[in-house]
């Protein structure tokens, strides 16, 4: 169990994002996109979207990119190092917890998971992914 606060929707989060089995964590961190978060008798379960700085010429429906080149402001508040895609197409829940999270190297919000949040300019852009990678999340 986490000794963090939860995170909030928007909020971009260092993850160590499972592969398969979906239960076991990730090899190694990366970003994360905060979809929801749910409270549950033995803690928090965070719905997380994949996030990747590779393929970023490449985005197909249910991705949005963070670039610093678009925007210098949504860039800095999401707390990334690299220009990140996040796929909505990708998503998984896990528990909040030092399994599944950890805090980065350079930890601008304390000692917790979070990387940064979702820009309001960007809140368009990650809504159509929402909304194109909708099916595949039923």
């Amino acid at each position: 169990m986490a000794t963090w606060p939860p995170p909030e929707p928007g909020d971009i989060v260092w993850c160590r994002f499972p592969q398969r089995p979906r239960d076991k964590p990730g090899p190694k961190p990366r970003p994360a996109l905060v979809l929801t978060v749910i409270q549950r008798e033995d803690g928090h379960e965070v719905v997380v979207a994949y996030g990747t700085s590779q393929g970023l010429s490449h985005l197909v429906a249910g991705q949005f990119a963070i670039r610093k080149q678009d925007s210098a402001a949504a860039y800095a508040q999401a707390g990334l190092s690299y220009d990140t895609k996040f796929d909505l197409g990708q998503v998984v829940a896990a528990p909040w917890d030092d399994a599944f999270f950890a805090i980065p190297a350079v930890p601008m919000h304390g000692a917790t998971p979070k990387l940064g949040s979702l820009h309001p300019v960007l809140v368009k852009a990650a809504q159509a992914a929402y909304r194109a990678a909708k099916p595949a999340l039923r």
